[in-house]
């Protein structure tokens, strides 16, 4: 058996076939794990648990039908999809997550995240993040009319396709030494995480000693997950 591990699908509905994907894969390889880990990123964009999107209802289906064959799934959240709620989570039977979590793997200690908090190099976005997750602006912004919302997402991702084009990509991705502190404060030698969309086992020294650091790739134009068993750790690419 296997742990399997994905982030940032950015479901949307004017992307049908990551949609049509990823139902596959619920229905299919996912059914045969001892449980699935989302670390965030699953929507493109979340502006509140009562938002009718039938994609969002079609999802939580899949997912629920998932658990209810035996196998867990657990979620971490994104920068995309930081809003996303209890209500959702009831009705797709996933279990929240803290945004760091260790994980015992067949004897093997693992620490996820959705990742954007190694991405310290980016001031402007971990300023814009500290922000968002302030709990009063939250509880704000999900007391307004839904059109309302959906108007200030539709601005907030213009407004982040705008920031990003005139960044560097080093920026952008991982901080070597937010990784290293990660990894020594939670004592483990493996790291699982998303966000940077650039898929890759990367081999480092924390706490002394041998460690690796697997990133997850983005759902573009093919699926990718880690796989996790008692003797292995891989990262794979599959077709929708």
């Amino acid at each position: 058996m296997a742990t399997l591990f994905i982030a940032d699908l950015h479901l949307q509905t004017e992307e049908p076939a990551i949609t049509a994907g990823f139902l596959r894969f619920l229905a299919g390889t996912a059914r045969e794990a001892d449980a699935l880990y989302i670390l965030g990123d699953l929507f493109e964009a979340w502006i509140g648990d009562d938002d009718p999107n039938p994609l969002h209802q079609q999802i939580a289906q899949a997912i629920k039908a998932l658990v209810d064959s035996g196998v867990p799934c657990y979620f971490i959240h994104g920068n995309r999809d930081f809003l996303l709620g209890k209500r959702f989570a009831r009705l797709s039977g996933m279990q929240l997550l803290p945004q760091e979590q260790v994980l015992n793997l067949y004897g093997r200690k693992v620490l996820i995240m959705h990742g954007d908090t190694l991405c310290t190099d980016d001031v402007g976005y971990q300023a814009f993040r500290a922000k968002v997750h302030q709990p009063w602006l939250q509880r704000l912004f999900l007391a307004l009319p839904l059109f309302i919302r959906r108007r200030i997402a539709m601005q907030m991702r213009a407004g982040s396709k705008a920031a990003n084009s005139s960044k560097s990509i080093a920026i952008m991705d991982v901080n070597q030494h937010a990784v290293v502190n990660a990894m020594e404060t939670h004592q483990v030698q493996w790291l699982i995480h998303g966000h940077t969309h650039r898929p890759k086992v990367h081999q480092l020294i924390a706490n002394n000693a041998a460690a690796f650091r697997a990133v997850l790739g983005a759902w573009h134009s093919e699926g990718s997950m880690v796989r996790v068993t008692e003797s292995d750790v891989e990262l794979i690419t599959f077709p929708f």
